[in-house]
Order: C-alpha cells, then structure tokens, then sequence
C-alpha cells in the first residue's frame, strides 16, 4: 500500500514539475551579429510576451515545452522551444519586402478599361538587364537606355529618354523616374541612365495615361518605376537642411545677454544616426547640436513648486580647452500620468503623396501610429486627414475606444500622386477646430517627408501658413520619415511656428520612443513660448559662446516681448543648454583684439562671486502674459558629473561632424571616452547605442 501511494504522489508530481515556470534570457540579432533591439518575444499561443532592449537582451518566464515566437518588422519569424536551458539566443534572418509601387500601379491600372492594351504592353516587368558581348552594329544592353531601347520601350537610346507616345504630347520632355519608391528630378535623369544594371530587380514603363492617373501632372510623359535588388538606392542626396551658421564667442563687454527659444525637437540625432547607419556622408546643416543633446534623459529633478518645471545648473571644466569653462543649464518638465492627461482631439494629418511609396515612409508611417492609437482612451477622439495631389478626410472624428475602426483606415491607405501639403494643412486644422475640445488636448500630428510640389510649398509659404493657423489654440508635431528627398528645413519651420515639436522616425525603435516611451510629452504641452535670457557678469566673464540653438536665437528684446512666438515644452520632455565661457584675463585665439571704446566704459559691479544669471519667461498653455523665474549660477566650479560628460560628449561629436574650430585640439576619438565616462546606468541602453554609433562613424572614415 505505501509503495502504492508513493507511486501515485509521483504521478501527480511529474506534471506539476513540467508545469513550472523558469526565467528564460537570451540576445537575439542578426546574420551580421548585430543586435536587435524591439523585437516582440511571444510564448506561441498566448498573449504573454515581452521585448528586447536597445542591446537585443530579454526576459521572459515560460515553461518546459512552450515555444517562443520572435518577430521583427524586416524580419523572418523564428521560433525555438523551451527545453532544459535558460538561454535562447537567436540569430534572425532579414526578409525580402516587397516594394508596395508595383502593387498599386496594377491595381490602378486594372480599373482603366478604355486602355487594356496599353496596360498589357506597358506594364510588364522588364528583367534585370545582362552584361553581353556586342557584335559591330548592335546596341550593348548594360545600359539603362540601351536597355529600355532594346525591349521596345522606349523610341530611342539616346541620353534623353522618352517614353514611346508622348511625342503627341510633349516629345521634349522626359518621363517621371522613380527609384525604389523616391521620384527622381528630372535634371538627375542622365545620372539615373548610368545604374549598374547589376543592382536593378526590375523596371517597370507606365504609359502616359495611366501614369497621369497615378502620378497627376509629375506622369504626363510617363513614367519608369526602377526596382534594386537591395530596394534602397539613392542616385543623389535631395534632402534639403536650413543653413547653419555656427554660433561664435561673443564678448560680454559689447553683448553682456544671450537670448534664445528653447528646442525640445530630437530630429537631427535619429537622422543622423541613421545616415552613419547606412554608411552616408553626414551634411553639416543637417548636425543640430542642441537636437543631438536634448535626445537623451537626464537626472533633472521633477519640479516642486507652482512651475512646471525644475531648473538645474552645472559649472565645470571644458573636457576640449583647458582655459575655459562649461555651463549646463536643464529645465524638466512635468510628469503626468496618461490618465491625469485632459481629452485629446487628435487629427492625424498624413502624406499619401508618390515619395511616400519606400517601405520606410507610409508603411513604417502606419505601424508607427498604431502605437500611439493603442494608448487611446474613450475620451480621446482621432481624425485622419490624408493629401497627395488634393487633400480628403477619410475618418471623421472617432472615439479611442473604437480602435478597430481607426486601425481599418490607417491600414487602408496607399501613396500616389503629387504632394499638395498646404491643401492638407488648412483642411487637417479646418476639422480640429470644428471638434475643438475646449478644455481639451486639441493637436494636428503631421507625418510626411517633407517633399511638398503643389500649391503653397515654399518654407516662406509654409511659415507664413502655419503661422496663421496657430491662432486656433491648435497645437502641432510634425514626425519625419524617409529619406533621399527628406525636408527637414521645411518641417522644422511648421513645427517651430506651429506652437509643436520635430521628431524623425527611422525605425520602429524611434517610434516605440516617441510613441511609447514619451506619449505625454508627444501629446500635450504644459508651457508654450519658453524664452532663456543668460546675463553673464562681466568680473567673471570675458566671451561666452552658445552650443546649439543657431536656429533659436532671438533678439534680446524679443524676452520681453509677449507676442514673440518660442518654443514649447511637454509633459516629461526636459530641454538642455550649454554655454562655453572663458573668463576674464585669459588669452583666447577665438578672441581678437577691439579698439578701447571713448564713451561707453566698463560698470565694475559688487557681484563677485556670480558668475551668471539665468532668466526664464513662460506661458501657461492657454495664457497669453508671461511669467518670469530667475536663477543666480555662482562662480563655482564642480566636478563634472555622468550627465554633465555624456551631454559634452554629445556636443563634441556634433562639433566634429560639423568641422568646427571650436573643437580646438580634440579627436574624435575622445568622444568616446567622455561619453563612457559619462554612461552612468543606462537602463534602456540609449548612451551605449550613442558609443557604438561614433565608432562606426569612425570606423567609415
């Protein structure tokens, strides 16, 4: 009987042991050994799951037996098995996407009944062309032209390309080109016709018909949709960047206040860091210091009293001159929960236009925003506002809690046509302020690259625009995608003059950070025209010089001046500032020497232990007066703490991609060791992502 029982208690036991749930970790990355962060880690069957890191680690519990499913946009799914081992690392393997042009053009071209037999002969898929020995009298085929030529379509191998049937229309005049999704300008043409045939999938010719249908007026000639094998290929940089002139000492004798509107856009960081991703060269203007330094968190405490923000400063040496000092000025705003935020009317305004076709624009545009529709309350209502050649709305406002409904027509949408963004700016605010929520979240979110070509598309037009616009009470974000014709200079402008904020989303890790990780500060504003007015004490104080902010600064009286539009400051986001000073009676190459001045002389002051005084003026978000704080900065210099050797670590790097002579005699090399220095905890790994990506950028160059 015992035997019996003993049995029996190891029957019911051997179930139960299977059953338990042990702690599985692993790294996941790819072929290349390179870590993937964000990759959705899912016990197969249940709705259990979790993430990785920014360094591709995760944690998950599961039992003997379960079988966890990896998934990552770009991605083959891979799935392992849960056996006696606690680490499953996986390496995953890329996936071909298909590009969405081909797809969308047929189906266009399916509905053009009156024109069948054009479609068939004009539609076809032409195959990669080969390399081929030519006899005397024969057209080589390793040409793009040649090529086109050779198979019919196109009346001529010449270095004009020209679509067979236009000349009725305009025979002078070439067809639209389109590469891996991104038109090509017209004046590129010759470039194009040299691709090695090599890196071509396909080419796709589209008569002048249909190509109107599909493309408006930029198809009136035709058009030559171009496939690579790799699908991103770029025949020339068309992004466009606001020119920066580099910020200068200033003596403080002849210019004692520097004035300037706080920047909480984080665009030029993740722009850049995709550029050295993909091995580009870096433009200058498109390197934003005071972006690149305001993208990552900092120990700033939360504030306590009746502002909604703290104010901290930092005093310390220069990590690059030794005769000069480095001041940290960090303003952090308040931190609301999502469910203390007020509703939102949100209208999503976005670019379906032709250069939104490459699978990084409108494809990552849609995953992206069903991040943020996913955090959407019952009292939060969404409208969709979609322009390419003309604007429409496609779904009227809608509560959160029907989130089907607004996924159904995020997922519904496709790129076509020209892009007339001011048509879709005017009709996007016309339908916030007919649902405006009066003590509400009221928010037009732009996505788009920028690439505006009908109507009012100038960043005169578009400044001029918006600024009007403003006066509802409607706030503005503006969120880049893409890149080869990426806008920046133009998308900064609406968000700078439309009360808003500036990111640009490469990858689902960027949009799970602005979508996620910062929804609050994303979504709602809780001070609008922040202004910094810096007073540097002359007994201190020889020349200062302002890193950043080139395209922030303002007059001095502008400070005072309540009409002067600034910048704005969301729940959580933080805003960091930094000046270089050389003090008095220390001999500067960046200073020349000034004539003695007759009638104007120095006013020797009692303040002998300030070094400056920092003023902040602010509006509430619905307010229209402003209020004032001040903070005394004593001549005191500290150790430098992680925060204070991460930011100059950042500004650092800017400097050396921009090539400025501030730099003085640092290497890039030292941006390294100032920002591990500075690296302090990390949790979420974004200051190791910062070192790995210098040296990348050191290892291509």
């Amino acid at each position: 009987m015992k035997k019996i029982i003993q049995l029996l208690v190891l029957i019911l036991y051997i179930p139960c042991s299977f059953a338990q749930e042990k702690t599985i970790t692993g790294v996941v990355s790819d072929e290349q050994n390179n870590v993937l962060p964000f990759v959705n880690v899912l016990i197969k069957n249940t709705k259990k799951g979790t993430t990785t890191d920014i360094n591709g680690k995760y944690v998950i519990k599961a039992s003997k037996g379960d079988i966890l499913v990896f998934s990552l946009i770009g991605f083959k799914k891979e799935e392992r098995k849960v056996k006696t081992s606690s680490v499953i690392s996986v390496s995953m393997k890329a996936e071909k996407v298909e590009l969405e042009e081909i797809v969308i053009i047929n189906e266009v071209i399916e509905a053009v009944e009156d024109d069948a037999e054009e479609s068939v002969q004009y539609n076809k898929v032409i195959p990669a062309p080969k390399k081929e020995k030519t006899k005397r009298g024969r057209v080589r085929r390793n040409n793009m032209s040649a090529n086109l030529y050779y198979r019919g379509f196109i009346s001529s191998p010449t270095k004009e390309l020209k679509i067979r049937g236009t000349s009725s229309l305009e025979g002078t005049k070439d067809p639209l080109f389109i590469i891996d999704g991104i038109p090509v300008k017209k004046n590129l043409n010759k470039t194009l016709q040299n691709i090695d045939p090599e890196k071509i999938k396909s080419v796709n010719v589209i008569k002048p018909k249909n190509a109107t249908a599909i493309y408006g007026t930029s198809g009136r000639n035709g058009c030559v949709i171009i496939t690579t094998k790799k699908g991103d290929y770029q025949i020339e940089n068309e992004e466009s960047y606001k020119e920066i002139n580099e910020n200068h000492f200033e003596r403080v004798t002849l210019s004692p206040l520097s004035t300037f509107s706080i920047d909480v856009d984080k665009a030029s960081y993740s722009n850049i860091r995709r550029m050295i991703n993909k091995g580009n060269s870096i433009p200058a203007d498109a390197v934003k210091i005071e972006e690149m330094i305001n993208y990552f968190e900092y120990q700033y405490p939360q504030p306590k009293d009746k502002h909604p923000f703290s104010i901290t400063t930092e005093v310390t040496n220069t990590p690059w001159n030794d005769v000069t000092k480095l001041v940290r000025i960090g303003l952090q705003g308040k931190k609301y929960e999502q469910d203390e935020l007020p509703a939102s009317n949100l209208t999503f305004l976005i670019d379906v236009s032709g250069s939104m076709r490459g699978f990084n624009k409108l494809p990552l545009l849609k995953k992206a925003f069903k991040l943020l529709v996913n955090q959407l309350r019952a009292k939060d209502k969404v409208s969709i506002v979609v322009y390419a050649g003309a604007a429409g709305v496609v779904l009227e406002p809608t509560s959160g809690n029907n989130k089907e409904k607004i996924l159904k027509a995020l997922n519904n949408l496709r790129a076509g046509g020209s892009t007339a963004g001011g048509e879709g700016i005017n009709l996007a605010y016309k339908l916030a302020e007919k649902n405006f929520k009066r003590n509400g979240n009221n928010r037009v979110i732009l996505a788009t690259d920028g690439d505006f070509n009908v109507g009012a598309s100038s960043d005169k037009a578009m400044k001029t625009l918006i600024e009007e616009k403003r006066k509802s009470g409607v706030f503005l974000s503006v969120l880049g995608f893409g890149y080869g014709n990426y806008k920046d200079s133009k998308l900064e402008t609406l968000a700078d003059k439309g009360n808003g904020n500036h990111a640009y989303i490469d990858t689902m890790q960027e949009a799970q950070k602005v979508f996620g990780k910062e929804f609050g500060g994303t979504l709602y504003t809780i001070a609008k025209d922040v202004k910094i007015q810096v007073e540097f004490n002359p007994k201190k104080v020889q020349a200062y010089r302002l890193i950043g902010y080139e395209n922030r600064l303002l007059n001095d009286e502008d400070f005072v001046d309540d009409t002067k539009d600034a910048g704005e400051l969301g729940s959580n986001h933080s805003v960091t500032a930094l000046y270089e000073v050389i003090p008095v009676d220390v001999n500067s190459e960046y200073l020349k020497t000034i004539p003695d001045l007759k009638y104007t002389k120095a006013i020797v002051n009692d303040y002998n232990d300030e070094l400056l005084t920092v003023k902040f003026r602010y509006k509430k978000p619905k307010g229209e007066k402003s209020i004032e704080l001040i903070k005394t900065v004593k001549d005191k210099t500290t150790v430098a703490t992680d925060d204070m050797n991460f930011t100059s670590a950042v500004a650092l790097f800017g400097m050396h991609l921009r090539g400025s002579k501030y730099k003085g005699d640092s290497k890039i090399e030292d941006v390294i060791q100032l920002a591990k220095k500075g690296k302090g905890k990390d949790e979420e790994g974004f200051r190791g992502e910062f070192v790995r990506l210098v040296k990348a950028h050191i290892s291509a160059n």
